[in-house]
């Protein structure tokens, strides 16, 4: 066998191998995508399909006898609307809150010649291992007087320290320090290496951060359940809660009734299920039209702004 023919049988294992390779990373990611989201999907077509089909478990790939009967039982809730206001301006408000407490304390730390930098790093690390607790946080808060109050919702969490480390990391890594000294020797103060230099040049992470408390202050429901007394101040999650509560308390007590009543309950029980469904998707869809407009910032602020060991 000649030496080309030798280079040519190796470089077809070698394509073959590859090829193999790359044929089972594939359907690898195929199929942890799939699991990924078909819980999503069936929860999407799950709340169009008719409620009687979905309790008999016959939905699994596409709708079935497609039927919006479950979002008009959830949408004539008129404190769904309530919920949605509430939800939008705590995480709009709470979002902003965070941020303006996140960045600039990520910013601070990660100058070498700040007094006491080392002990305040650990004030906040210590965050992350050790609290107060549930009780001790609730005094704290009554002891304010946000008990009942939106307030509780918005300024009962203001640092996020593991999102505040990867932000300071990113500041450490990503830009450099020169840049900063080229603008001090023209004059510059802080204020202003922070305002025109750094936040221009973090948009990534602060994207990226605005997401992650975006996304805790959507879906939390918690704080709400303990804080919040009044019907009015409900965020969205605890008013999706009441609603499910309160169909699946309607059709308890009815053991004894006549044929034509229980074959309404057992209906309001079929489209109780599919509601489940509605209601996941109800309080999802804001977060999915969202995350693809803050996607492309993902990779710069996550992977540069990551701990490096």
């Amino acid at each position: 066998m000649t030496n080309t023919t030798k280079r040519a049988s190796v470089r077809h294992r070698s394509l073959g191998s590859w090829t193999r390779f790359d044929v089972i990373n594939t359907l690898i990611v195929l199929a942890v995508t799939i699991v990924t989201i078909y819980p999503l999907y069936f929860c999407v077509i799950a709340s169009f399909s008719d409620p009687k089909e979905v309790a008999l478990g016959h939905v699994l790939l596409w709708p079935v006898k497609f039927s919006t009967e479950a979002y008009k039982y959830v949408l004539k809730e008129n404190s769904l609307w309530i919920g949605y206001r509430n939800t939008i301006i705590y995480t709009l408000f709470g979002t902003l809150y965070n941020l303006c407490l996140t960045i600039p304390c990520a910013y601070v730390l990660t100058k070498k010649y700040l007094p006491f930098r080392g002990a305040l790093s650990w004030y906040f690390f210590i965050t992350m291992y050790f609290s107060g607790g549930m009780i001790p946080t609730y005094l704290l808060i009554k002891s304010l007087g946000l008990i009942d109050n939106p307030l509780a919702l918005i300024l009962g969490v203001g640092v996020n320290c593991y999102n505040m480390i990867v932000t300071r990391q990113y500041f450490s890594s990503s830009i450099p320090q020169d840049i900063y000294e080229a603008a001090q020797i023209d004059g510059a103060g802080e204020w202003t290496c922070f305002t025109r230099i750094a936040l221009p040049l973090a948009k990534p992470i602060i994207a990226v951060m605005a997401l992650y408390y975006g996304v805790n202050h959507w879906n939390s429901y918690y704080n709400a359940l303990l804080y919040i007394r009044s019907d009015k101040f409900y965020p969205l999650q605890l008013v999706l809660r009441g609603i499910l509560i309160s169909n699946e308390l309607s059709m308890a007590g009815f053991e004894n009734a006549d044929a034509e009543t229980a074959q309404y309950m057992i209906h309001r029980a079929e489209v109780a299920q599919a509601m489940k469904y509605a209601i996941v998707f109800i309080a999802s869809a804001p977060l999915l039209v969202a995350y693809p407009f803050l996607q492309k910032y993902f990779t710069k602020g996550i992977m540069i702004g990551s701990v490096k060991g």
